[in-house]
């Protein structure tokens, strides 16, 4: 019997970007909501590799905001010996007001079925706490859905849970009143300084 081989963790690049949305619908599916899952291609190249000025900004968005906008989602991914992704991990910078310093926000991490057990995730996620460790950021968090096994993982490596805190959303409907509700008390950009 043959031991697993032991993938290599680097960036990803745009050639990796359509087996790493392949492998968001399957995390999708395997949070058993593939239903919410709509990211494509276009989306992920543009959010990981586009740099543009004012890319984003809504025509009516003050002078500040125009300045070029460097990618906000990073991402990495675990290759076999064929260079092919057989995980990823996507994440983005968050900042701490109360250590007034950086840290990594993980977005997703997955790893395929079949390269389970083959320290894929514990690579990946050794690469964030680098990055952390290396740039001086105090934290690397993630949300994990409760029922999901990875918590016994997560507790091997570590990683503390924080029933403190709770999250909250704003999307849809309730977004978009709350949005109208910035325009219509006077508080659209304008009056913003920055």
């Amino acid at each position: 019997m043959t031991s697993p081989v032991i993938p290599t963790i680097r960036p990803a690049r745009p050639e990796d970007v359509p087996a790493v949305v392949a492998m968001v619908h399957e995390l999708a599916e395997y949070e058993r909501a593939p239903e919410q899952c709509h990211l494509t291609t276009e989306q992920l190249t543009s959010a990981l590799f586009t740099t543009a000025p004012g890319r984003g900004v809504a025509s009516d968005a003050p002078s500040w905001s125009d300045r070029a906008i460097a990618p906000a989602l990073f991402g990495h991914v675990a290759v076999d010996e064929h260079d092919e992704p057989v995980g990823f991990a996507l994440w983005f910078l968050n900042f701490s007001t109360w250590a007034g310093v950086h840290g990594i926000y993980l977005e997703d991490l997955y790893v395929r079925p079949a390269a389970r057990g083959t320290g894929a995730g514990r690579l990946l996620l050794a690469a964030l706490a680098d990055i952390c460790v290396r740039r001086g950021y105090q934290r690397l968090e993630w949300w994990m859905i409760d029922w999901n096994p990875a918590a016994g993982f997560y507790a091997s490596i570590g990683a503390e849970q924080m029933s403190e805190w709770v999250p909250y959303r704003l999307s849809g409907t309730a977004l978009r009143e709350l949005a109208e509700h910035a325009t219509t008390a006077g508080t659209r950009y304008g009056r913003l300084t920055g």
